[in-house]
């Protein structure tokens, strides 16, 4: 049922402009600075306009090297335009003195190409990541050292200094004012020890480590060195750091709400206490020389043993938008693209004194870009929200973020409308978001804003509307583009095309809310819309634009609907901003044409700024076919009875070990045809439907990879596994006990519970063949 509000209950805000002047720190403007970007304590900047930089975490060395430029190609399609990866000491140098930096491991031809596709990079460097690595990162014999770890000891000092110098050698000539590498981050998730980051610091200094922006991360109420580092927050929806049977968390809950609280006690908070006993510290919030940053929001979530979460794409969409409009200056993933760890054994695990035991190999995170390079749902909400920060980031940047008059009471208030107002005190944009995961929300009825602006109060929309479950929305206020003002409107900005001519505006539906706009008395509407009175229009979404004109100018407006607005690719070219339509992958290529992959014929359409119109794309390919088919699935041997424990620590849940998947576990062998198996360009896949508790792959007599059950399917290239004609390909799955402490999404738990006995079924595997394509200008 709707919420009990009635359509007299205004929703309301009056700007409030930022509580400090502007001011310009000495990072990146007199220290380290840069030839692009400089930070101010309200926003940064980029080529000297205010910016919002959207950064995604991958990890080059979970990655094999020749799947590097597809991931990085797919991210800036995806609005990504800084790269962050952590540089995990444990995958480089596993034995003193012999570092390794080549293959899958080279860092500086990473960052290399990253600067050949126009993407920025922030390193971070550890020396101590987590990252669900071994040791968080810790080579074994560092993590042997009798030091006094992530301090000022001389002693673990030497250590870290000499890998400084080693990352420092091999980055040479990176790392300057002119590159790409705008960021370093300074270990992980250091509470305590404020003077040993500024100690880091040096080290990396004086390695010819530098970037315009130092970082550290700064929830868990962490002590920070004042001005040396920029502090950088996260939030996730879900985590698998609770216990099996917890509820929803508030530290997962206050994500779905907007804020001005940034830190988030939660995140690792049970390695925290595990490793040394303390809970945070009071939280923090941002400081005063620096805007409000992240670099972990969620975009997605690793799998462990005892708990295994898996966020839809509107969980993590739904984050995303609040942190917008809660005034974030830097949106940063954590995961945006997820990988597969490059050996056996350099997992986070209960047995090298971790709380978690992670799979072996798997690191998909349910990404964005998932392991295999497949796109998740949240990929396209997240592309929309990015293309909205490319085409209004100059706009927003500065803008402070304003909260209601009436706030939700807390994370239980499921009735109050969850909204924020950025603006500049003229113009702006209501960011709502009413979704959360979990704990469903009704709809909202009779929502109607009265914002108060520097002109006057505004009222949104002219008429009260009904705000459908699931709606993530961003409405532009006042927003003045090619000499046309924009009084509101009940889309979502999406970006703006510059044709030579007047320029188009793009909006984009919400499902169950009517397109309305507003425009100025003597603004003059062409199209496709019905005048309502009082300036508004009621707007039919199509694929046909409106024209606005003007005494001070004319602009094209577009409505997409909203069952297209998520096949929207927005795509910087040589040609400029372009706007795609496509329900696969595209990407702009070497030479600035579009290509992309598909299972069968691409369907791809691309708007024609000159006509106003959608043109199908031709495409040159060669097809693969058929792009699915069933593979027989041999039974090798049955399940054996399977306990429904394999051991625990501190009431978590062990996974069981490689000898007990061998012994217990059920068998198969997959048949795949001698003909693509596995192919040099585009990806083949094996997608295994299953339910169970743990399974692995077995490609020739070895393990390549595994999987912890969520109720997802499980999705390998077959390449990167290793399959080649004439493999033998084993499927091995564990049964889930009945009685087995590990916690579900709520889909997987009611099969479970519909099971009587252990849980165990291999429903199909079939064989998936991409198809790569290239535009065709012929």
């Amino acid at each position: 049922m709707p919420s009990p509000n009635t359509a007299l209950d205004l929703l309301t805000a009056t700007h409030r402009p930022h509580s400090n002047a502007l001011l310009r720190p000495a990072m990146s403007n007199t220290e380290d600075p840069h030839g692009r970007w400089r930070v101010t304590n309200h926003y940064l900047e980029c080529g000297g306009r205010p910016a919002i930089p959207v950064s995604g975490e991958i990890h080059f060395s979970r990655l094999p090297r020749n799947r590097w430029e597809d991931r990085l190609r797919l991210m800036k399609a995806g609005g990504i335009t800084v790269v962050a990866c952590y540089v995990f000491w444990i995958h480089h140098e596993p034995v003193e003195g012999d570092a390794r930096f080549d293959g899958n491991l080279d860092v500086a031809a990473f960052v290399r190409l990253c600067a050949s596709l126009d993407l920025d990079v922030v390193l971070r460097i550890g020396p101590w990541a987590h990252g669900e690595v071994r040791n968080g990162g810790f080579p074994d014999w560092v993590q042997a050292a009798r030091v006094r770890h992530r301090t000022n000891d001389p002693a673990y000092l030497d250590m870290v200094e000499r890998w400084y110098n080693r990352l420092g050698a091999e980055l040479h000539g990176l790392c300057g004012p002119d590159g790409n590498v705008i960021g370093i981050q300074l270990d992980n998730e250091l509470y305590d020890q404020p003077a040993h980051l500024s100690r880091l610091k040096e080290l990396a200094r004086a390695a010819g480590l530098g970037a315009p922006l130092w970082t550290a991360t700064a929830w868990g109420g962490a002590d920070l060195p004042g001005a040396e580092v920029l502090p950088v927050f996260g939030g996730y929806g879900d985590g698998f750091w609770v216990d099996a049977g917890a509820p929803w968390d508030p530290t997962f809950r206050q994500h779905y709400f907007f804020s001005h609280q940034w830190d988030d006690p939660g995140i690792g908070a049970d390695l925290r206490e595990h490793l040394s006993g303390n809970e945070a510290a009071p939280p923090r919030s941002t400081s005063d020389l620096y805007p409000a940053a992240t670099c972990e929001l969620t975009g997605g979530m690793a799998t462990a043993y005892q708990r295994r979460p898996w966020p839809a794409g509107k969980d993590v969409a739904a984050v995303s938008n609040n942190k917008i409009g809660s005034g974030s200056g830097w949106q940063g993933y954590y995961m945006f693209a997820g990988g597969t760890n490059p050996a056996a054994g350099l997992q986070e695990t209960q047995a090298t004194g971790y709380p978690n035991d992670l799979p072996e190999f798997d690191y998909d995170f349910h990404a964005p870009i998932g392991a295999s390079g497949r796109l998740a749902p949240g990929f396209a909400l997240l592309r929309r929200q990015h293309a909205f920060l490319a085409a209004f980031g100059d706009l927003l940047a500065p803008m402070p973020s304003t909260l209601p008059d009436r706030e939700p009471s807390g994370v239980e208030d499921s009735e109050t409308l969850r909204w924020a107002l950025r603006s500049d005190g003229t113009s702006g944009f209501v960011f709502l978001t009413w979704h959360q995961p979990h704990i469903p929300l009704p709809a909202y009825s009779g929502a109607q804003f009265r914002l108060g602006l520097a002109d006057g109060p505004v009222t949104v929309p002219d008429v009260p509307v009904d705000i459908p479950a699931g709606t993530i929305a961003a409405w532009p206020v006042n927003l003045e583009i090619g000499g046309v003002r924009l009084l509101w409107a009940t889309a979502s900005a999406l970006t703006v095309l510059d044709s030579g001519g007047p320029p188009t505006l793009v909006l984009a539906a919400e499902a169950g809310i009517e397109p309305r706009l507003c425009l100025p008395e003597g603004t003059v509407l062409e199209g496709e819309a019905a005048p309502l009175g009082g300036n508004a229009w009621a707007v039919r979404p199509s694929l046909a634009q409106l024209t606005a004109t003007c005494s001070g100018g004319a602009l094209k407006i577009l409505v997409l609907p909203a069952s297209l607005a998520d096949q929207a690719w927005v795509l910087e070219t040589p040609r400029g901003r372009e706007l795609v339509l496509s329900a696969e992958p595209v990407w702009m290529d070497a030479v600035g044409l579009l290509a992309g992959r598909s299972l069968g014929a691409p369907s791809v359409r691309r708007y024609a700024r000159e006509t106003g119109r959608f043109e199908a794309v031709s495409a040159a390919m060669q097809l693969r076919a058929p792009a699915r088919r069933d593979v027989p699935l041999v039974p090798v041997r049955a399940a054996a009875a399977i306990p429904a424990s394999f051991g625990s620590l501190a009431g978590r849940a062990a996974a069981p070990g490689r000898e007990a998947m061998a012994e217990l576990s059920a068998e198969y062998r997959i048949e795949l045809p001698t003909t693509d198996a596995a192919t040099g360009g585009a990806p083949t896949e094996l997608e295994v439907t299953w339910a169970g508790d743990v399974a692995r792959l077995l490609v020739d007599g070895r393990v390549v990879a595994d999987r912890f059950w969520d109720g997802s399917e499980w999705v390998i290239d077959t390449g990167d596994a290793g399959i080649r004609a004439g493999s033998e390909v084993l499927l091995q799955v564990l049964p889930l006990s009945k009685d087995a402490e590990v916690g579900l999404p709520a889909a997987a738990q009611r099969l479970r519970d519909a099971t009587s006995g252990d849980l165990l079924a291999v429903e199909r595997v079939q064989l998936v063949c991409w198809s790569d394509w290239r535009e065709d200008l012929g």
